[in-house]
């Protein structure tokens, strides 16, 4: 007697059907990812901004012309851009919104106990690069702020 050998049933394109459902989710969580990181990127550049302008405010509260010029002008840059990529343009007063806070009078030194200061806000509405989630959170910007505050060491006297 010959036996009949039993056949495997053929899977032509399964793989293919596999990777055409799980590439969309795969790169959705890739792009996700990204976006993340370019995030917190921001929120980096954005911290250390204020925290610039809040310690030059330190030393020069009065001057609140150059305090935001510190604060905007952190990043190394050319005219050509060559040197540095950022996803935020610090200078772009219409972007970047910047604050300064200050907390007591000129040679008034320390209040009830507490010491007066200075407080600088700076605030950047991320673009969200992932589709549809601007749909899902209802809005296509995240709003990323940060504030540096510091002690004032020499209030401008009279």
């Amino acid at each position: 007697m010959i036996e009949k050998k039993k056949r495997k049933p053929q899977k032509n394109g399964q793989s293919l059907v596999e990777l055409a459902i799980s590439l969309p989710v795969i790169l959705l969580i890739l792009l996700g990812t990204f976006d993340f990181g370019m995030a917190l990127f921001s929120y980096s550049i954005l911290r250390d901004a204020a925290q610039e302008g809040a310690f030059y405010a330190s030393f020069n509260p009065g001057n609140k012309a150059e305090i935001e010029n510190r604060a905007r002008n952190i990043l190394p840059r050319s005219d050509d851009n060559e040197i540095f990529s950022s996803p935020i343009d610090l200078r772009d007063e219409s972007k970047v919104g910047l604050e300064i806070k200050v907390k007591g009078e000129a040679c008034q030194g320390v209040t009830k106990g507490v010491a007066n200061y200075i407080q600088v806000i700076v605030t950047y509405d991320y673009p969200i690069l992932m589709p549809f989630t601007g749909r899902i959170i209802g809005s296509d910007t995240i709003r990323l702020s940060s504030s540096a505050s510091n002690v004032i060491l020499q209030p401008p006297c009279q």
